[in-house]
Protein backbone atom coordinates (compact mmCIF):
# COMPACT_ATOMS: atom_id res chain seq x y z
CA UNK A 1 0.00 0.00 0.00
CA UNK A 2 1.28 3.41 -0.87
CA UNK A 3 -1.68 5.53 0.20
CA UNK A 4 -0.35 8.02 2.78
CA UNK A 5 -3.63 9.32 4.24
CA UNK A 6 -6.90 7.80 5.46
CA UNK A 7 -10.11 9.79 5.87
CA UNK A 8 -11.87 9.95 9.22
CA UNK A 9 -15.67 9.79 8.98
CA UNK A 10 -18.32 11.17 11.27
CA UNK A 11 -22.10 10.97 11.27
CA UNK A 12 -24.30 14.05 11.38
CA UNK A 13 -28.08 13.76 11.09
CA UNK A 14 -27.70 10.10 10.08
CA UNK A 15 -25.49 11.14 7.15
CA UNK A 16 -21.89 10.16 6.62
CA UNK A 17 -19.39 13.01 6.32
CA UNK A 18 -15.64 13.17 5.99
CA UNK A 19 -14.13 15.01 8.92
CA UNK A 20 -10.34 14.99 8.40
CA UNK A 21 -7.41 12.92 7.19
CA UNK A 22 -4.93 10.99 9.31
CA UNK A 23 -1.67 9.31 8.22
CA UNK A 24 -1.74 5.61 7.51
CA UNK A 25 0.19 3.68 10.21
CA UNK A 26 3.23 1.83 8.81
CA UNK A 27 1.94 -1.50 10.18
CA UNK A 28 -0.48 -1.66 7.24
CA UNK A 29 2.52 -2.00 4.92
CA UNK A 30 3.71 -5.18 6.62
CA UNK A 31 4.15 -8.29 4.46
CA UNK A 32 1.14 -10.59 4.50
CA UNK A 33 2.44 -14.00 5.57
CA UNK A 34 -0.33 -16.56 5.46
CA UNK A 35 1.96 -19.32 6.70
CA UNK A 36 2.93 -17.38 9.83
CA UNK A 37 -0.71 -16.54 10.54
CA UNK A 38 -1.78 -20.18 10.24
CA UNK A 39 1.08 -21.36 12.43
CA UNK A 40 0.38 -18.88 15.23
CA UNK A 41 -3.40 -19.20 15.02
CA UNK A 42 -3.23 -22.98 15.44
CA UNK A 43 -1.20 -22.65 18.62
CA UNK A 44 -3.28 -19.84 20.05
CA UNK A 45 -6.37 -21.97 19.54
CA UNK A 46 -4.71 -24.78 21.49
CA UNK A 47 -4.13 -22.42 24.39
CA UNK A 48 -7.88 -21.84 24.69
CA UNK A 49 -8.62 -25.49 25.38
CA UNK A 50 -9.88 -26.71 28.74
CA UNK A 51 -8.54 -29.96 30.14
CA UNK A 52 -10.95 -32.88 29.93
CA UNK A 53 -10.76 -36.61 30.54
CA UNK A 54 -12.95 -39.65 30.97
CA UNK A 55 -13.58 -41.21 34.36
CA UNK A 56 -10.85 -43.45 35.72
CA UNK A 57 -13.44 -46.19 36.36
CA UNK A 58 -15.34 -45.90 33.10
CA UNK A 59 -15.78 -49.30 31.43
CA UNK A 60 -14.25 -51.28 34.29
CA UNK A 61 -17.09 -51.30 36.81
CA UNK A 62 -18.04 -54.93 36.32
CA UNK A 63 -17.08 -58.29 37.77
CA UNK A 64 -15.40 -59.70 34.73
CA UNK A 65 -12.95 -62.60 34.71
CA UNK A 66 -11.41 -64.57 31.89
CA UNK A 67 -12.64 -68.13 31.35
CA UNK A 68 -9.13 -69.18 30.47
CA UNK A 69 -8.16 -71.60 27.72
CA UNK A 70 -9.79 -74.81 26.64
CA UNK A 71 -13.33 -73.52 26.14
CA UNK A 72 -13.01 -72.45 22.50
CA UNK A 73 -13.59 -68.78 23.32
CA UNK A 74 -11.32 -65.77 23.50
CA UNK A 75 -9.49 -65.04 26.74
CA UNK A 76 -11.07 -61.60 27.15
CA UNK A 77 -12.58 -61.05 30.63
CA UNK A 78 -16.27 -61.96 30.68
CA UNK A 79 -19.08 -60.83 32.97
CA UNK A 80 -19.83 -63.45 35.62
CA UNK A 81 -23.24 -64.57 36.79
CA UNK A 82 -26.23 -65.91 34.91
CA UNK A 83 -29.89 -65.40 34.19
CA UNK A 84 -29.32 -62.36 31.99
CA UNK A 85 -27.97 -61.57 28.53
CA UNK A 86 -25.16 -59.59 30.10
CA UNK A 87 -23.55 -62.62 31.66
CA UNK A 88 -20.81 -64.07 29.55
CA UNK A 89 -20.33 -60.91 27.52
CA UNK A 90 -16.83 -59.51 27.05
CA UNK A 91 -15.80 -56.72 29.41
CA UNK A 92 -13.00 -54.23 30.11
CA UNK A 93 -11.42 -54.32 26.63
CA UNK A 94 -11.76 -51.43 24.25
CA UNK A 95 -13.22 -53.79 21.63
CA UNK A 96 -16.05 -54.84 23.97
CA UNK A 97 -19.46 -53.26 24.31
CA UNK A 98 -19.47 -51.18 27.49
CA UNK A 99 -15.71 -51.51 27.91
CA UNK A 100 -13.15 -48.80 28.50
CA UNK A 101 -11.62 -46.75 25.69
CA UNK A 102 -8.09 -47.37 24.47
CA UNK A 103 -5.58 -45.04 26.16
CA UNK A 104 -8.15 -43.08 28.22
CA UNK A 105 -7.66 -39.31 28.10
CA UNK A 106 -5.99 -37.70 31.10
CA UNK A 107 -6.15 -34.14 32.37
CA UNK A 108 -2.36 -33.96 32.54
CA UNK A 109 -2.04 -34.03 28.80
CA UNK A 110 0.05 -31.14 27.42
CA UNK A 111 -2.84 -28.93 26.36
CA UNK A 112 -1.00 -25.65 25.97
CA UNK A 113 1.94 -24.81 23.75
CA UNK A 114 4.42 -21.98 23.77
CA UNK A 115 4.39 -19.37 21.00
CA UNK A 116 7.36 -17.31 19.99
CA UNK A 117 6.59 -13.68 20.85
CA UNK A 118 8.16 -12.37 17.65
CA UNK A 119 6.07 -14.78 15.58
CA UNK A 120 2.89 -13.76 17.35
CA UNK A 121 3.60 -10.07 16.72
CA UNK A 122 4.47 -10.82 13.09
CA UNK A 123 1.14 -12.61 12.65
CA UNK A 124 -0.82 -9.70 14.16
CA UNK A 125 0.98 -7.24 11.87
CA UNK A 126 0.14 -9.41 8.84
CA UNK A 127 -3.50 -9.64 9.89
CA UNK A 128 -3.71 -5.86 10.25
CA UNK A 129 -2.14 -5.36 6.83
CA UNK A 130 -4.63 -7.81 5.29
CA UNK A 131 -7.54 -5.94 6.88
CA UNK A 132 -6.74 -2.93 4.66
CA UNK A 133 -7.19 -4.82 1.38
CA UNK A 134 -10.82 -4.84 0.16
CA UNK A 135 -10.22 -7.89 -2.04
CA UNK A 136 -9.23 -10.03 0.95
CA UNK A 137 -12.20 -8.76 2.98
CA UNK A 138 -14.64 -9.60 0.23
CA UNK A 139 -13.05 -13.00 -0.41
CA UNK A 140 -13.51 -13.78 3.28
CA UNK A 141 -17.22 -13.04 2.91
CA UNK A 142 -17.64 -9.55 4.36
CA UNK A 143 -20.26 -7.30 2.74
CA UNK A 144 -18.33 -4.09 2.17
CA UNK A 145 -19.68 -3.08 -1.24
CA UNK A 146 -21.09 0.20 0.07
CA UNK A 147 -18.42 0.95 2.70
CA UNK A 148 -16.77 4.26 1.78
CA UNK A 149 -13.19 3.26 2.56
CA UNK A 150 -11.03 0.47 3.94
CA UNK A 151 -9.62 0.76 6.57
CA UNK A 152 -12.73 2.46 7.96
CA UNK A 153 -11.91 5.09 10.61
CA UNK A 154 -14.67 6.80 12.61
CA UNK A 155 -14.34 9.97 14.67
CA UNK A 156 -14.19 9.49 18.43
CA UNK A 157 -17.21 11.62 19.21
CA UNK A 158 -19.32 9.64 16.72
CA UNK A 159 -18.75 6.30 18.42
CA UNK A 160 -17.50 6.80 21.99
CA UNK A 161 -20.65 8.62 23.07
CA UNK A 162 -23.01 5.83 22.01
CA UNK A 163 -24.75 4.17 24.95
CA UNK A 164 -27.78 2.53 23.31
CA UNK A 165 -27.88 -0.39 20.91
CA UNK A 166 -30.35 1.47 18.69
CA UNK A 167 -27.78 4.26 18.25
CA UNK A 168 -25.10 1.68 17.49
CA UNK A 169 -27.27 0.13 14.77
CA UNK A 170 -27.94 3.59 13.33
CA UNK A 171 -24.19 4.26 13.20
CA UNK A 172 -23.48 0.99 11.37
CA UNK A 173 -26.25 1.77 8.88
CA UNK A 174 -24.81 5.25 8.30
CA UNK A 175 -21.39 3.67 7.67
CA UNK A 176 -23.02 1.20 5.24
CA UNK A 177 -21.58 -1.58 7.39
CA UNK A 178 -24.91 -3.02 8.50
CA UNK A 179 -25.05 -5.30 5.45
CA UNK A 180 -22.36 -7.36 7.14
CA UNK A 181 -24.57 -7.67 10.23
CA UNK A 182 -27.49 -8.81 8.07
CA UNK A 183 -25.21 -11.48 6.62
CA UNK A 184 -24.52 -12.71 10.16
CA UNK A 185 -28.24 -12.85 10.99
CA UNK A 186 -28.96 -14.89 7.87
CA UNK A 187 -26.19 -17.35 8.68
CA UNK A 188 -27.47 -18.22 12.18
CA UNK A 189 -28.37 -21.93 12.14
CA UNK A 190 -28.21 -25.11 14.20
CA UNK A 191 -24.87 -26.85 14.15
CA UNK A 192 -24.61 -30.21 12.39
CA UNK A 193 -23.26 -32.97 14.61
CA UNK A 194 -22.98 -33.73 18.30
CA UNK A 195 -21.80 -30.24 19.16
CA UNK A 196 -25.42 -29.14 19.49
CA UNK A 197 -25.63 -31.40 22.57
CA UNK A 198 -22.52 -29.84 24.10
CA UNK A 199 -23.54 -26.22 24.69
CA UNK A 200 -22.59 -25.05 21.20
CA UNK A 201 -25.87 -25.57 19.42
CA UNK A 202 -25.85 -22.56 17.10
CA UNK A 203 -23.21 -21.27 14.69
CA UNK A 204 -23.01 -18.05 12.72
CA UNK A 205 -20.53 -16.03 10.66
CA UNK A 206 -18.35 -13.20 11.93
CA UNK A 207 -19.31 -9.57 11.46
CA UNK A 208 -17.39 -6.30 11.90
CA UNK A 209 -14.70 -5.94 14.55
CA UNK A 210 -14.71 -2.60 16.35
CA UNK A 211 -11.34 -1.52 17.76
CA UNK A 212 -11.48 1.29 20.31
CA UNK A 213 -9.19 2.99 22.82
CA UNK A 214 -11.68 4.55 25.23
CA UNK A 215 -11.42 3.53 28.86
CA UNK A 216 -15.18 3.62 29.27
CA UNK A 217 -17.19 0.45 28.70
CA UNK A 218 -20.26 2.23 27.33
CA UNK A 219 -19.23 1.43 23.77
CA UNK A 220 -18.97 -2.24 24.67
CA UNK A 221 -22.44 -2.31 26.20
CA UNK A 222 -23.87 -0.53 23.16
CA UNK A 223 -22.49 -2.90 20.53
CA UNK A 224 -22.28 -6.26 22.30
CA UNK A 225 -25.89 -7.26 21.60
CA UNK A 226 -25.63 -6.86 17.81
CA UNK A 227 -25.15 -10.27 16.12
CA UNK A 228 -21.65 -10.85 14.82
CA UNK A 229 -20.21 -7.54 16.05
CA UNK A 230 -17.16 -7.94 18.29
CA UNK A 231 -15.15 -5.34 20.17
CA UNK A 232 -11.57 -5.27 21.34
CA UNK A 233 -9.24 -2.70 22.86
CA UNK A 234 -6.37 -1.59 20.66
CA UNK A 235 -3.87 -2.74 23.28
CA UNK A 236 -5.47 -6.20 23.51
CA UNK A 237 -5.80 -7.13 19.86
CA UNK A 238 -5.61 -10.88 19.37
CA UNK A 239 -4.97 -12.85 16.22
CA UNK A 240 -8.08 -14.91 17.05
CA UNK A 241 -10.14 -11.75 16.46
CA UNK A 242 -8.12 -10.28 13.60
CA UNK A 243 -8.01 -13.53 11.60
CA UNK A 244 -10.79 -15.88 12.80
CA UNK A 245 -10.14 -19.44 11.74
CA UNK A 246 -6.71 -18.42 10.50
CA UNK A 247 -8.31 -16.63 7.50
CA UNK A 248 -7.01 -13.16 6.73
CA UNK A 249 -9.24 -10.22 5.88
CA UNK A 250 -11.35 -9.23 8.92
CA UNK A 251 -13.55 -6.16 8.46
CA UNK A 252 -12.44 -3.68 11.16
CA UNK A 253 -14.03 -0.40 12.19
CA UNK A 254 -11.46 1.82 13.92
CA UNK A 255 -11.95 4.74 16.20
CA UNK A 256 -9.63 7.62 15.47
CA UNK A 257 -7.69 7.25 18.74
CA UNK A 258 -7.22 3.51 18.21
CA UNK A 259 -6.08 4.04 14.63
CA UNK A 260 -3.49 6.63 15.65
CA UNK A 261 -2.31 4.36 18.48
CA UNK A 262 -1.05 1.80 15.97
CA UNK A 263 2.00 3.89 15.07
CA UNK A 264 3.61 3.88 18.56
CA UNK A 265 2.32 0.36 19.20
CA UNK A 266 4.03 -1.26 16.20
CA UNK A 267 6.56 1.40 15.23
CA UNK A 268 7.76 1.97 11.70
CA UNK A 269 10.61 0.89 9.44
CA UNK A 270 12.81 3.66 10.80
CA UNK A 271 11.89 3.58 14.50
CA UNK A 272 11.14 0.58 16.70
CA UNK A 273 7.98 0.20 18.73
CA UNK A 274 7.84 2.25 21.89
CA UNK A 275 5.46 -0.18 23.62
CA UNK A 276 6.77 -3.56 22.46
CA UNK A 277 10.33 -4.04 23.63
CA UNK A 278 12.73 -4.85 20.80
CA UNK A 279 10.03 -5.09 18.15
CA UNK A 280 10.67 -3.83 14.62
CA UNK A 281 8.14 -4.01 11.85
CA UNK A 282 8.71 -7.05 9.61
CA UNK A 283 10.30 -5.92 6.40
CA UNK A 284 9.15 -7.50 3.11
CA UNK A 285 11.90 -9.34 1.27
CA UNK A 286 10.44 -8.38 -2.11
CA UNK A 287 9.17 -4.97 -3.17
CA UNK A 288 6.75 -6.67 -5.55
CA UNK A 289 5.63 -10.10 -4.36
CA UNK A 290 3.71 -10.89 -7.55
CA UNK A 291 6.21 -13.46 -8.87
CA UNK A 292 4.12 -14.30 -11.91
CA UNK A 293 3.99 -10.69 -12.98
CA UNK A 294 7.74 -10.34 -12.49
CA UNK A 295 8.61 -13.40 -14.54
CA UNK A 296 6.30 -12.44 -17.39
CA UNK A 297 7.48 -8.83 -17.51
CA UNK A 298 9.17 -7.56 -20.67
CA UNK A 299 12.39 -6.74 -18.81
CA UNK A 300 12.93 -10.33 -17.69
CA UNK A 301 11.52 -12.08 -20.75
CA UNK A 302 13.87 -10.09 -22.98
CA UNK A 303 17.00 -11.55 -21.37
CA UNK A 304 16.00 -15.09 -20.44
CA UNK A 305 16.61 -18.00 -22.78
CA UNK A 306 13.60 -19.33 -24.69
CA UNK A 307 11.82 -22.30 -23.25
CA UNK A 308 13.38 -25.61 -24.21
CA UNK A 309 10.93 -28.10 -25.56
CA UNK A 310 11.30 -31.30 -23.64
CA UNK A 311 12.53 -34.16 -25.74
CA UNK A 312 10.86 -37.47 -25.37
CA UNK A 313 13.44 -40.02 -24.44
CA UNK A 314 11.22 -42.88 -25.47
CA UNK A 315 9.31 -43.86 -28.60
CA UNK A 316 5.89 -45.32 -28.86
CA UNK A 317 5.84 -49.04 -29.61
CA UNK A 318 4.59 -49.67 -33.16
CA UNK A 319 3.38 -52.94 -34.62
CA UNK A 320 5.76 -54.14 -37.39
CA UNK A 321 2.91 -56.15 -38.92
CA UNK A 322 1.02 -52.91 -39.55
CA UNK A 323 3.84 -50.39 -39.90
CA UNK A 324 6.12 -51.19 -42.85
CA UNK A 325 8.85 -48.78 -41.73
CA UNK A 326 9.26 -50.60 -38.41
CA UNK A 327 9.25 -53.93 -40.24
CA UNK A 328 12.10 -52.79 -42.50
CA UNK A 329 14.16 -51.75 -39.45
CA UNK A 330 13.68 -55.22 -37.99
CA UNK A 331 14.08 -57.11 -41.30
CA UNK A 332 15.80 -55.15 -44.12
CA UNK A 333 15.04 -57.97 -46.58
CA UNK A 334 11.31 -57.26 -46.18
CA UNK A 335 11.71 -54.35 -48.62
CA UNK A 336 13.02 -56.71 -51.32
CA UNK A 337 10.21 -59.16 -50.65
CA UNK A 338 7.62 -56.42 -50.91
CA UNK A 339 9.11 -55.19 -54.22
CA UNK A 340 9.03 -58.74 -55.67
CA UNK A 341 5.44 -59.17 -54.57
CA UNK A 342 4.35 -55.90 -56.16
CA UNK A 343 6.06 -56.78 -59.44
CA UNK A 344 4.50 -60.23 -59.42
CA UNK A 345 1.04 -58.85 -58.75
CA UNK A 346 1.48 -56.31 -61.56
CA UNK A 347 2.55 -59.06 -64.02
CA UNK A 348 -0.34 -61.28 -63.00
CA UNK A 349 -2.83 -58.47 -63.39
CA UNK A 350 -1.40 -57.74 -66.86
CA UNK A 351 -1.60 -61.39 -67.92
CA UNK A 352 -5.16 -61.65 -66.61
CA UNK A 353 -6.16 -58.60 -68.60
CA UNK A 354 -4.64 -60.15 -71.76
CA UNK A 355 -6.53 -63.40 -71.22
CA UNK A 356 -9.81 -61.56 -70.69
CA UNK A 357 -9.20 -59.58 -73.87
CA UNK A 358 -8.61 -62.78 -75.88
CA UNK A 359 -11.76 -64.34 -74.46
CA UNK A 360 -13.72 -61.26 -75.35
CA UNK A 361 -12.50 -61.64 -78.94
CA UNK A 362 -13.22 -65.39 -78.70
CA UNK A 363 -9.67 -66.13 -79.69
CA UNK A 364 -9.05 -68.25 -76.58
CA UNK A 365 -11.31 -71.17 -75.70
CA UNK A 366 -12.92 -71.26 -72.30
CA UNK A 367 -11.25 -73.50 -69.70
CA UNK A 368 -12.80 -76.93 -69.28
CA UNK A 369 -14.26 -78.29 -66.05
CA UNK A 370 -11.13 -80.34 -65.44
CA UNK A 371 -8.92 -77.28 -65.80
CA UNK A 372 -11.09 -75.28 -63.38
CA UNK A 373 -10.98 -78.14 -60.88
CA UNK A 374 -7.20 -78.36 -61.16
CA UNK A 375 -6.89 -74.63 -60.66
CA UNK A 376 -9.08 -74.84 -57.57
CA UNK A 377 -6.92 -77.62 -56.09
CA UNK A 378 -3.74 -75.64 -56.71
CA UNK A 379 -5.22 -72.56 -55.03
CA UNK A 380 -6.21 -74.59 -51.94
CA UNK A 381 -2.76 -76.16 -51.75
CA UNK A 382 -1.14 -72.77 -52.03
CA UNK A 383 -3.23 -71.44 -49.13
CA UNK A 384 -2.21 -74.39 -46.98
CA UNK A 385 1.50 -73.62 -47.41
CA UNK A 386 3.43 -72.06 -44.47
CA UNK A 387 3.90 -68.32 -44.50
CA UNK A 388 7.61 -68.48 -45.36
CA UNK A 389 6.83 -70.49 -48.50
CA UNK A 390 4.12 -68.21 -49.79
CA UNK A 391 6.45 -65.50 -51.12
CA UNK A 392 6.01 -65.60 -54.87
CA UNK A 393 8.97 -65.64 -57.18
CA UNK A 394 9.45 -62.89 -59.72
CA UNK A 395 8.18 -63.67 -63.23
CA UNK A 396 10.77 -64.90 -65.69
CA UNK A 397 10.16 -62.15 -68.17
CA UNK A 398 10.79 -59.48 -65.49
Amino acid sequence: MSRPLVQVYTVKADKLEGAEHVPLPPVFKSPIRLDVVHYVHLRMNKNRRQAHAVSDRAGEQTSGESWGTGRAVARIPRVSGGGTGRSGQGAFGNMCRGGRMFAPTKIWRRWHVKINTAQRRYAVASALAASALPALLMSRGHRIDQVPEVPLVVANEAIDTITKTSKAVALLKALNAYDDVEKVKDSHHVRAGKGKMRNRRYVQRRGPLIVYKSKSDTIVRAFRNIPGVELTHVNNMSLLDLAPGGHLGRFIVWTKDAFLALAPLFGSYSTPSSLKKGFHLPRPLMTNADVGRLINSDEIQSVVRPAIKARRNFSLKKNPLKNFGVLVRLNPYAQVQRRKQLLFEAARAKKKAEILELRRKKALPKPTAAQLKLKKVKSAAKKALPAYLKTPAAPANL
